[in-house]
């Protein structure tokens, strides 16, 4: 059975395939692999998904599907609310939320004949980069158990690299579709700021798709984007051709940017693959110059400790008992904001605005180029037990650091596989474009996708 997204609706369009059939093959491998995997917080009746399977093959025997990807099998993260389906931000301590709305992203899906398998799960509040949760347990890689996923998007991230349908849409705030990208294989993209409206709009916050193909993300964008009236931050509506995700590197104005400057420096098998990945794109035609480091330590740490403060509000209202069931690593880490004054969490959350002003203006002096090639993360797969790549010394954002400035300044970036490891660790690559041209960066990635998946 074809894996992406693209082979499936032109087996649908063509009758060479049935949903009934792709749903049903699905199922089976979720059974047999999510006992060891644990990518689902809530999997949706399976007897329920056969029947939407039937009603979507009965409107292309019609003639009448509602739209391209009718009867393509879709996850959906845990945080993007579906109506009457239990959220609980991940966390064992916090109150559950049983919304009676879908979100923007649960709606166009439906809308569009997505079938929905499960929610998938994430980290205590989404504040970790791996598969670690006090609610969930312990989310692990398809392509070994014993790495992490990365997150927060941890459970989209296993479901799409474990074979859970080809489409998979999570959220990402620092770097949580990126992660798992980079840590699985996978194709990943975080659109601009405002193209996929969301239920919940908050600074540096971004849905979008993850997938074994850029082609495929191009696909889910094409169902995702465009304004809503919920999302107060949704982008006006723009004709993008999302089926137009082609390779084009000809020509292209490129900058390289492998030294951080700050956080944990890249390894140098990281920083080998990137730049192995620019040489392909200089060997096509590209242009390709290097950056150097623009923003500083101090920024880091102030955005961590914004974001402690915030969810130290969130886990402070908690009795006792809620805060006992709290994973202790975020315990600990919301805890540094016990203290703070308000002009301590003000001086913390200026920083965002001075990472924004800052990598705005590298961009320029870089030439405005057409796209930007880095790491997405310093290292590879950790163990999928460890809940952050550097829990201790006060490190646990420092890997964020290729990752966080293009939420602040809400550019598209995605992920793209480039390599293995010696080890056989998957290697990404992150490809960051101008703002709101999502549509250059899935080229990019088209450009440089190798996944290491079967």
């Amino acid at each position: 059975m074809p894996r992406d997204a693209a082979a499936l609706a032109a087996g649908y369009a063509e009758g060479s395939l049935s949903p009934v059939d792709v749903v049903a093959e699905i199922q089976q491998v979720i059974e047999a692999r999510e006992p060891e995997l644990n990518a689902l917080a809530v999997r949706d009746d399976v007897e329920d998904t056969l029947r939407q399977a039937q009603a979507a093959a009965q409107r292309w025997a019609t003639g009448r599907p509602l739209g391209p990807l009718d009867g393509v099998p879709v996850t959906l993260k845990e945080n993007l609310a579906r109506a009457g389906v239990l959220m609980t931000a991940g966390c064992a301590g916090a109150t559950p939320v049983v919304p009676d709305v879908d979100s923007p992203v649960a709606r166009r899906c439906r809308e569009a004949g997505l079938i929905v398998l499960g929610s998938t799960v994430m980290p205590d509040w989404g504040m970790l980069s791996s598969g670690v949760s006090s609610q969930h347990g312990i989310t692990r890689s398809p392509l070994d158990p014993t790495w992490t996923t990365g997150g927060s998007s941890s459970g989209a991230g296993a479901a799409a690299a474990g074979g859970y349908g080809p489409l998979h849409v999570g959220t990402d705030i620092g770097g949580s579709i990126r992660l798992p990208g980079t840590w699985l294989g996978l194709a990943t993209l975080k659109p601009s700021a405002g193209r996929i409206p969301l239920h919940a709009p908050y600074l540096g916050r971004a849905a979008g798709p993850m997938a074994r193909t850029a082609r495929d993300c191009a696909l889910l964008m094409a169902v995702l984007s465009g304004p809503d009236p919920v999302d107060w931050t949704s982008l006006p509506r723009e004709e993008i051709d999302w089926s137009d995700a082609r390779p084009h590197v000809r020509g292209l104005r490129v900058a390289l940017w492998t030294e951080a400057g700050y956080g944990v420096e890249a390894d140098p098998e990281v920083v080998a693959a990137v730049e192995a990945a620019a040489g392909r794109l200089a060997d096509a035609g590209a242009q390709v110059e290097p950056v150097r480091p623009w923003l500083t330590q101090d920024l880091l740490e102030g955005v961590n400790r914004f974001w402690q403060a915030r969810s130290w509000a969130d886990f402070s209202r908690l009795t006792p008992d809620a805060q006992g069931r709290v994973l202790p690593f975020i315990a600990d880490w919301v805890s540094g904001a016990r203290d703070l004054t308000g002009t301590e969490v003000m001086d913390a959350y200026h920083c965002f605005a001075e990472v924004q002003a800052r990598t705005c203006a590298a961009w320029a002096a870089a030439g405005d180029p057409d796209l930007l090639l880095s790491p997405v993360a310093p290292g590879v797969a950790f163990p999928a037990e460890q809940p952050m790549p550097y829990p201790d010394d006060g490190r646990g954002m420092w890997h964020i650091n290729y990752t966080m400035p293009w939420n602040m300044t809400g550019q598209p970036a995605g992920t793209a596989a480039v390599g293995l490891t010696v080890e056989g660790k998957p290697l990404g690559v992150q490809v960051v474009g101008r703002s709101f041209d999502d549509l250059g960066v899935l080229r990019g990635m088209s450009a440089l996708h190798q996944p290491p998946l079967g």
